[in-house]
């Protein structure tokens, strides 16, 4: 078995979203002076590769660790949206031509693009693409059980976001955000087999997650 790494790495100062404090790592013991090396980390839990529990918008909704972990894994289909433009909403009309299959349970994984423009600049953290409501909605209705992109925020930090995140975490849904997709991505048939297990963190909103994809001798080979 060969797994696709789709996680964003995570370091001292690592854009993240602007709301949320600075990623910091901070060395705190090493060889020369103590005989070991360790880090110590601080950030917000909704950083780097994460998903989002129903608890992080809903009041009283489940939290990361009411989730069964096999929800996590399962069937995922790309929606290949490379190229969008800043600000662009993620419509219906957006999603359904990119989704042919798309089956009751999958998980949807939206390919924007701006995984790999990550960066602390003003179009990056204020302006990608970005799922709008009716968006959401067309996901619920699908019965889709997660849903995943490529940024920090599946809503960005527009008027919308609130909507967005409701709309899909009100349906019991999970959202996993921080993806990147390598070009090794849009070669697999669909669907991929997809896993993104979150850190055991009782109670909390969402948690760190490294987001895979599963790939086969058989594909691997060729």
């Amino acid at each position: 078995m060969t797994l696709l790494d789709l996680s964003q790495p995570l370091f001292d100062n690592a854009p993240n979203c602007p709301v949320h404090p600075p990623v910091s790592f901070r060395r705190t013991a090493d060889h020369p002076s103590d005989g070991w090396r360790m880090e110590e980390i601080a950030m917000a839990t909704h950083t780097g590769s994460h998903l989002d529990a129903p608890l992080h918008k809903i009041a009283g909704g489940a939290s990361i660790s009411d989730l069964p972990l096999s929800t996590f894994v399962g069937p995922a289909r790309i929606a290949d949206l490379r190229g969008l433009a800043p600000d662009t909403p993620i419509t219906p009309e957006l999603l359904a031509p990119r989704l042919p299959g798309l089956a009751v349970n999958d998980i949807v994984l939206l390919a924007t693009g701006w995984g790999d423009r990550r960066a602390k600049t003003e179009e990056w953290l204020h302006h990608p693409p970005f799922v709008h409501p009716s968006g959401a909605r067309w996901l619920v209705e699908q019965r889709v059980r997660g849903v995943g992109i490529d940024h920090y925020s599946i809503g960005s930090l527009g008027p919308l976001n609130d909507e967005t995140h409701a709309l899909l975490l009100g349906a019991g849904m999970w959202i996993v955000e921080e993806l990147k997709f390598p070009a090794a991505a849009f070669t697999l048939p669909q669907p991929v087999k997809f896993w993104a297990l979150p850190l055991n963190w009782p109670g909390c909103s969402g948690a760190f997650c490294r987001p895979v994809i599963e790939v086969s001798e058989a594909i691997t080979r060729g």
